[in-house]
């Protein structure tokens, strides 16, 4: 492992202790005060008092210092020339943000459906283009030479009409969006209608209208490794320069929310859904704003201002920023794809893990906590490490307190070398991370370490759980933290308990409570289990993995009761485990047959066993000859044919798909899903469950609904059975206010939840 050395005299640890912050924040003003002076007396009079400065001001002084920021830090980590390399990456790139903007974007708006080359001609004209680019033709030297003609027009009025029919062409001709549509300069925004977020097709199962994605959208996916990677930088940049960055003019609503002139009220989505933009209110177009200037490292210190576990947000796991953005007819820009881009881009620097690290600690852009507070003598018990958890310990900690966190799962160690650890008489200290990429596993074979909550156990593989060691590493490096797993809040440790040994105050951070459990016949056979159980089952015992013995039975065809985001997570897993699955079986069967004889293997099976056993041996060769003949054909195997063919993985919703809480907050998971082959039916309810002689699920019926004149939803006479071996029930959760029923003496609820109070301790219902 590289030794790391810091510039200054600084040793490594200093990153990490109060004093050491310190003399870093005084560095770094003394070289602001060397290269521009009247920058650093704004920053310390806006310290001094950060009310002093409106929204517009605040942005501009961060704009400012985020420049002198990142060539500190570069020097501080002997990385400038890996920062300049980054920047004149992005600088290669910019004339296709340039050309889009100022000669596709209006080229398009003038000649809209007009003047379209046919699809011979546009051939033609590449081939034309080709040879006065004397190179072979690509986006990025159609953008570079397009903007060098520009430059003098009047010298290249010809080169820019057989370069603005070729654009038309490119945009908006069928053939040209499919020759680009893996480019970026051609792929201007589509205007956006609500009602039709998700593209489907709709066929028909069992007498069931299903939607569903179109064959050419299937993405193929076999295993647990991460199933979506995100953005390039390309395409974060393409991003960040879309946003208009309304800061300047304090319209940024993706941070602030959407609000209506007249009653400075937030405005609604057409679903109901207030759009209040960012929780966190994130700086988000300021940080857009540098990241199009190539300043990645500020754009990353700009997001940490308000959000420093910026590796537990982004792509996949928040969008309010987006429903919220000022483009509401057209295609918002993608600010999590920015934000995850501009993380990753950082964490890949030499050092990039412990310049993220520092950051969440001393940030000289924050005006009011650019460093942590003095100690302050308290002590905070956190009960949950899940993202509530963690986030609130790491603010604690740079306010002063000290702080410790249960959770009742088994939080598994990591390396002394990269995490440290405390003996009784002296700490061991840890070692600086060069590469971040040490640090990561593939998602298949990572080990499930217990740190995380729902983000351990319940979200898929659509997110890199790498992210839970790096936010990991950000709390268990401090002196001021501790955790402890296997700990449960209330009955490990006792509220009492707790302040005997000196706690000062206890933070509730449980997650959510029991799942909601539908009351229908057969509700509790085999073959039914709640959508959160089979997730957390998956997701902990490893069932995924080929050397795990986890007994988690899922049987085609799949129904999901939902329609939330457990749902749709719940019917991508079912699916996706189910080859995984009968695929094992099949292995460790000849195994077992190898060593002694078939009939001997199935001597202690009984009748039910032996017919589940021929099912997932049958459906296991099936997927095997697929894969040998695809092989043998050159092509990608089609084992989603084969699962849809077996029963496949549907969800059934009692509302439309258009009301359901995945569409309404998060559409993009469901296009995902399709494209993974889910099937979605609506306006169907749960009526009861069909048992086959051994008390398992076999089908579900299911009472149509409709929606009345007044669109309250009411059941019909109508019903329909959906053949179904598997049926998980994601039907929502409740409040986990647990505590309240053990502890009654200690708990005021409001409802069916804990009451809430404001900052003077006054009962409030928010």
């Amino acid at each position: 492992m590289h030794e790391l050395h810091l510039k200054y005299d600084l040793n490594f640890m200093d990153l990490y202790h109060r004093q050491g912050l310190k003399r870093i924040d005084e560095l770094f003003i003394a070289l602001l005060e060397t290269q521009d002076s009247d920058l650093a007396n704004r920053l310390l009079v806006s310290r001094s008092n950060p009310s002093c400065l409106d929204k517009k001001s605040e942005s501009a002084l961060l704009i400012a210092l985020a420049p002198h920021l990142e060539t500190f830090i570069a020097e501080l980590f002997d990385i400038e020339s890996d920062i300049k390399q980054l920047a004149e990456k992005q600088e290669l790139l910019s004339p296709l943000y340039l050309c889009k903007k100022q000669f596709i974007q209006r080229l398009n708006k003038k000649t809209a459906n007009h003047n379209i080359i046919d699809d011979h001609e546009a051939g033609l004209l590449a081939d034309e283009l080709s040879a006065m680019f004397a190179e072979t033709f690509n986006e990025l030297d159609f953008a570079k030479h397009v903007m060098d003609w520009l430059q003098e027009k009047e010298n290249h009025s010809e080169a820019l009409d057989k370069a603005g029919a070729y654009a038309r062409w490119a945009v908006q001709s069928p053939a040209g969006r499919n020759k680009h549509a893996d480019g970026l300069l051609f792929k201007l925004a589509d205007s956006v209608d609500p009602m039709h977020w998700v593209p489907v097709q709709h066929s028909e199962t069992d007498a069931v209208d299903t939607m569903h994605g179109a064959d050419e959208t299937q993405r193929i996916r076999e295993g647990f490794k991460l199933t979506d990677h995100g953005t390039d930088l390309n395409g974060a940049l393409d991003q960040a320069n879309y946003c208009i960055w309304c800061h300047k003019q304090g319209r940024d609503s993706c941070s602030f929310g959407l609000k209506n002139k007249k009653t400075d009220q937030f405005k609604n989505s057409p679903f109901g859904v207030e759009l209040a933009g960012c929780p966190l209110q994130e700086k988000i177009s300021e940080m857009n704003m540098l990241s199009s200037h190539g300043q990645t490292l500020g754009a990353l210190a700009m997001a940490c201002v308000d959000n420093p576990i910026v590796a537990a947000t982004g792509h996949r796991i928040c969008n309010d920023c987006i429903k919220a953005c000022i483009y509401q007819k057209q295609e918002p820009v993608n600010i999590p794809q920015i934000e995850s881009r501009i993380l990753k881009e950082i964490l890949n620097l030499p050092w990039g893990f412990e310049i993220y690290s520092l950051l969440t600690r001393w940030n000289p852009l924050n005006l009011r906590r650019p460093l942590p507070k003095e100690l302050s003598g308290y002590k905070v018990l956190i009960g949950g490490l899940g993202p509530a958890g963690f986030t609130l310990a790491h603010h604690l900690m740079n306010e002063g307190h000290t702080t410790v966190a249960v959770d009742g799962l088994k939080i598994e160690p990591l390396p002394i070398d990269i995490a440290g650890k405390r003996n009784a008489d002296k700490r061991i200290n840890f070692k600086a991370i060069r590469h971040v990429s040490d640090l990561y596993e593939s998602l298949d074979d990572r080990i499930m370490a217990g740190f995380g909550g729902v983000t351990e156990y319940g979200i898929t593989v659509r997110w890199d759980k790498n992210y839970l060691k790096i936010i990991r590493l950000l709390l268990e490096r401090r002196d001021q933290f501790a955790m402890h797993g296997g700990v449960r809040l209330g009955s490990t440790i006792t509220f009492d308990e707790a302040f005997d040994m000196g706690f000062d105050h206890i933070a509730l951070c449980l997650g959510a409570g029991a799942p909601t459990v539908i009351a229908i016949p057969n509700g509790m056979a085999r073959g039914v289990r709640q959508a959160s159980d089979f997730l957390m089952a998956l997701q902990l015992t490893g069932a995924a993995k080929a050397n795990s013995i986890a007994n988690l039975q899922i049987r085609l065809p799949v129904v999901v009761i939902g329609g939330g985001l457990t749902a749709i997570d719940t019917a991508t897993e079912a699916l996706a485990y189910y080859p995984v699955q009968v695929e094992k079986f099949l292995s460790r069967f000849e195994t077992l047959v190898s060593e002694s004889d078939e009939q001997h293997v199935r001597a202690c099976w009984n009748e039910e066993e032996r017919i589940i056993a021929d099912e997932y041996l049958t459906h296991a060769r099936a997927i095997r000859t697929e894969h040998l003949k695809a092989k043998a054909e050159a092509r990608t195997p089609d084992i989603l044919s084969l699962l849809n063919s077996w029963g496949g993985s549907t969800i059934a919703y009692r509302r439309r798909l258009i009301d359901a809480p995945s569409y309404t907050l998060n559409h993009e998971e469901i296009v995902k899903a399709m494209q993974e082959g889910i099937r979605f039916s609506e306006l169907l309810s749960p009526a009861s469950i069909d048992i086959d002689q051994y008390g398992h699920a076999k089908a579900i019926r299911l009472e149509r609904t409709q929606l009345n004149e007044e669109g309250k939803l009411e059941t019909t006479d109508e019903s329909v059975c959906l053949p179904a071996r598997s049926i998980l029930v994601a039907a929502g959760t409740k409040p986990n206010t647990i505590l309240a029923q053990e502890y009654p003496d200690q708990f005021t609820m409001d409802g069916k939840y804990f009451q809430a109070v404001n900052d003077n301790g006054q009962p409030v219902t928010p």
